[in-house]
């Protein structure tokens, strides 16, 4: 029997409405319609201009036939377009389909015939790997190819497409009548995963999804009216952590950066008075490493987030000298970027530079909306004792997990297998509910029958002064199967050898877990600056690797 308080309570138009981001700039540019939304070089636009620039883009894909369902990708740095992409598209009822700007073009091809791309936006400097990846695609059906211009793209610019992305927008009409999706389920963005072993996955985000991330990132930082944003993070990685959505929700400034290096980092945030940005380990070494003359004059209280391994004790401490407030968090693509974050507590102030750095190593609690992320054991399902010992696989449920894999219904029930997210990721989870990750499945190191934690030697080799970054992986051994292999970028000017590494890691680990191989030289990295264990797997049972 139906209860008293559903007689006659319909949902309707004037008690309920989908929840999606694109109403966060609608709002921005009617409350703050002169607030600067975004700065590019010497080029500066209000909200105003920019949501009629976003409605001129949605018109003009609607005037060219492409609407609800049809993927529009894009291939393009951190500039304008990339920010009008993330709510032009959207309102025009397509999907959005950010590509990562370092893949060749036998990926390109892929994700282009995979997604089903109706159109791609692809700037001048990408221009040479997106004509031979059209040229490879197995599809053969029409594909209108947009050239997006930058004034501050150095090298020569190449047109391969039937327009400019300016004068398709210019096409627009700038009241274009948008309406929110129909509903909240359906699809916002496609981003493919990595692809490290076979075809990447195309992992499927909807608006309600990207518009409860992009309010949790507002509530883990707290973050107040007008921040101004820096891009160093890509916004083809995760959607920029849904970070377009979350700026445009506090009417701030997107602070568009190109290219991602040290000096043009620290002079944005000294110009612009940057309050916020994020970035892998390796964004944040570079301001850490950069010599002092470039560090001067920086403001004070920049909020700056992590993702990926954990933050070593030198990087807290580096950030700490300049100033800087930084928050670790964890996620994965499926989660739309960040889904827990290592909240931290007034007491930890008062610990020392090491139990603070323990302490922030953990990747943490659920983010805000996200209804839960617990240790589970993927064989019984059943959440782990909250021990800190304990190993299982992090799981999450809730608001903030994909709809699914795209085209692939197998991996889409195996990933969501019990009614949970399984990411991979082996961790503990301790008394006071804080997650640590102890390894990924597959970079588990079995050594005589003994599990090695591959993060547990990567924080103590992160703990020398000299070593920049750290990675280890397995090496075939003919005794115990399997032995820590270390490689090791060392920072310049360092004169560190193999034995001295193996020495220091003698001092903060048993004797089974000590690397018997070191490796010096440049870590393979993503352009999210993730470094790809499995360039190192292969490389591990090389002459390059020298034992000691």
């Amino acid at each position: 029997m139906a209860s008293i308080f559903d007689q006659d309570l319909a949902r309707n138009g004037a008690n309920h409405a989908p929840l999606s981001p694109l109403s966060f700039i609608e709002r921005a540019a009617e409350v703050y319609p002169q607030r600067t939304a975004i700065v590019h070089g010497n080029l500066r636009r209000t909200w105003a201009e920019t949501y009629a620039r976003c409605r001129q883009l949605a018109s003009a894909l609607a005037r060219a036939g492409l609407g609800k369902g049809d993927t529009v990708a894009v291939m393009l740095p951190n500039t304008p377009p990339m920010v009008e992409a993330h709510f032009g598209i959207p309102m025009a009822r397509a999907v959005l389909n950010t590509l990562n700007t370092r893949l060749d073009a036998e990926a390109i091809a892929f994700m282009l015939d995979h997604g089903e791309a109706k159109a791609v936006i692809v700037d001048v400097e990408f221009a040479p790997v997106m004509q031979k990846a059209i040229a490879l695609r197995e599809s053969k059906a029409p594909l209108l190819v947009i050239d997006a211009e930058d004034a501050l793209f150095a090298g020569e610019a190449r047109r391969i497409g039937s327009t400019t992305y300016e004068d398709f927008v210019a096409k627009g009409d700038a009241g274009f009548a948008w309406d929110l999706p129909a509903d909240e389920w359906d699809a916002i963005a496609l981003n493919y995963t990595s692809g490290t072993t076979g075809n990447p996955k195309g992992v499927v985000y909807h608006h309600r999804g990207a518009a409860i991330n992009a309010i949790s990132n507002i509530l883990e930082w707290d973050m107040p009216k007008h921040p101004v944003y820096l891009w160093t993070l890509p916004m083809f990685h995760c959607n920029g952590w849904c970070f377009p959505w979350t700026v445009a929700a506090r009417a701030g400034v997107n602070v568009c950066l190109r290219k991602v290096e040290a000096k043009a980092i620290l002079d944005a945030i000294r110009e612009h008075g940057v309050t916020h940005y994020c970035g892998a380990p390796i964004v944040h070494g570079l301001l850490v490493n950069a010599p002092d003359e470039m560090k001067q004059g920086l403001p004070r209280g920049v909020k700056a987030m992590v993702a990926g391994a954990a933050p070593p004790a030198s990087l807290i401490e580096g950030m700490e000298k300049l100033g800087f407030d930084l928050t670790h968090v964890y996620g994965l693509t499926e989660v739309y970027g960040p889904a827990t974050a290592c909240a931290k507590h007034e007491e930890w102030d008062a610990l020392d530079i090491g139990e603070r750095a323990r302490l922030n190593a953990r990747q943490g609690v659920r983010y805000h909306l996200q209804r839960s992320a617990r240790v589970i054991d993927p064989k019984t399902m059943q959440p782990v004792p909250m021990d800190g010992e304990t190993m299982g696989e992090i799981m999450f449920r809730g608001n903030i997990t994909m709809k699914g894999y795209l085209k692939n219904p197998k991996a889409t029930q195996e990933a969501f297998a019990g009614g949970w997210y399984h990411t991979g990721d082996l961790a503990v989870q301790y008394p006071d509910g804080y997650i640590k990750i102890k390894d990924r499945s597959k970079d588990i190191i079995i050594s005589g029958g003994e599990n090695i934690s591959s993060i547990e030697v990567e924080d103590v080799l992160y703990r020398h002064p000299d070593v920049l970054a750290a990675a280890v992986v397995a090496k075939p051994d003919a005794k115990w199967g399997e032995t820590p292999c270390a490689f090791v970028e060392l920072k310049p000017g360092s004169k560190l050898t193999p034995e001295e590494v193996v020495a220091h890691c003698k001092k903060h680990l048993a004797g089974f877990k000590v690397p018997r191989a070191v490796v010096f030289g440049e870590l393979p990295k993503t352009s999210t600056g993730k470094i790809q264990k499995f360039e190192l797997r292969k490389k591990a049972g090389s002459a390059d690797a020298i034992d000691v």
